[in-house]
């Protein structure tokens, strides 16, 4: 009796012979394509093109402000409002009047929650976020920019802002406060 090892080696071994025996036919057509393809004379390849030398960019920043130098964007000195007040035109907010209590409270934080009508005069109502309702009318001032209510309709209230445009002038904007139910 043979050793079991011995005969899967031989079983392996036959495989492998078979295995090897079916991939040597059918390469006949193969065979003929090389032979065609050789036969054929060589193609021509294109030559490399040239090599263009990088071209230096300069880049002069002689009349341009320096990106690193420190810039002032601070408000002028008291000093030089005067200055700046003579030059200035346009709008300007009136800080010499009593302020209101809806001054206190940036606009966004502010809810339009209906209106009222009594004797023919119609008041906004305003909930503030210190947990109060207020009544306000066309002329009154409310939010932290000088709003000024310029329109107060059912559904939404009106506003223009006087806000600093940055270079120590300012500037009107609209703003409004809609309906929240």
């Amino acid at each position: 009796m043979r050793h079991p090892a011995h005969l899967l080696k031989n079983i392996l071994l036959t495989l492998i012979v078979l295995n090897l025996t079916g991939c040597d036919q059918g390469i006949g057509d193969l065979q003929q394509f090389v032979s065609q393809t050789k036969a054929k004379p060589p193609g021509r390849v294109e030559p490399i093109p040239p090599f263009i030398p990088y071209q230096n960019f300069e880049y002069s920043t002689q009349h341009l402000r320096d990106p690193f130098e420190a810039v002032d964007f601070r408000h002028p000195d008291q000093s030089d409002i005067g200055e700046i007040s003579d030059t200035a035109s346009g709008p300007r907010p009136d800080i010499d009047r009593v302020r209101e209590p809806l001054e206190d409270f940036p606009l966004d934080t502010l809810r339009f929650k209906g209106t009222v009508t009594k004797n023919g005069t119609k008041w906004g109502l305003i909930f503030a976020p210190d947990n109060t309702i207020h009544r306000v009318l066309e002329g009154n001032f409310m939010g932290s920019n000088h709003g000024r209510i310029i329109s107060l309709t059912d559904g939404v209230i009106d506003l223009t802002e006087i806000v600093p445009d940055g270079l120590g002038n300012y500037i009107e904007r609209s703003a409004a406060l809609a309906l929240i139910e």
